[in-house]
């Protein structure tokens, strides 16, 4: 397969104002990223117009069950953005530290239900997926293929991340690394193939993000050494 088949021909059925809103939403995304790495709370308006860009896209493509997993992440973005706002002394940045062994039981926890609750979703995906309707629909897991387990399992570790990060906790970004490295052949098997190039860059972004975050804790404790 060439880059064509991979980049290109799945878009030949797609209109053009849906192809510019996947390129908005990973625009948004690239930013939200970038707002991150910065300790910027502005990681949240942006991340949240980007997950809203990719609900809207999800719904009409009819993929309510991958729909329902953005609505999911909007809504840990609006959790982080509150506290962020109420951990920030000029409304804009915020300091970061280590994760403590009680936060990490935590982002533990919170992994396990996800993928239980991701789980769950997937099982009634077939009903959601027919506009909410049980007619000629077989609830199960049957229709799951490799991409959609991958899913359950980067929507966890997403979720780990985003509370960590909402936390401000350095090791938020090893959540985002392993994810956005497995969402780039996810989302070329899907036929996002822009979307796709979004993760490679997220990916490197989320190394950088990382490296920052551990030189500004570093350089904070430094000073007050």
């Amino acid at each position: 397969m060439n880059a064509y088949d991979l980049f290109v021909k799945p878009y030949e059925s797609y209109q053009t104002g849906q192809i510019f809103l996947e390129i908005a939403g990973t625009f948004f995304g690239i930013l939200s990223v970038y707002f991150s790495i910065k300790k910027n709370i502005w990681v949240y308006p942006t991340g949240i117009v980007s997950t809203l860009i990719y609900v809207y896209i999800l719904f009409q493509f009819g993929l309510f069950g991958d729909c329902l997993i953005n609505v999911y992440y909007t809504a840990m973005s609006i959790y982080g953005w509150i506290l962020w706002a109420k951990s920030s002394q000029d409304n804009i940045h915020v300091e970061v530290s280590w994760a403590t062994a009680k936060e990490w039981l935590m982002a533990g926890l919170l992994f396990t239900a996800s993928l239980i609750l991701v789980t769950i979703v997937y099982y009634y995906k077939p009903f959601i997926d027919h506009q909410f309707s049980m007619e000629g629909v077989s609830l199960g897991l049957y229709h799951l293929d490799w991409a959609n387990w991958m899913d359950v399992f980067t929507t966890s570790v997403f979720l780990a991340g985003m509370w960590l990060m909402a936390k401000r906790k350095i090791e938020n970004w090893i959540f985002w690394i392993i994810g956005d490295l497995i969402c780039i052949p996810m989302m070329i098997f899907k036929g996002l193939g822009i979307t796709s190039v979004q993760y490679l860059v997220f990916t490197i972004m989320a190394v950088s993000g990382y490296v920052n975050w551990k030189k500004s804790f570093k350089e904070k404790n430094d000073v007050i050494l």
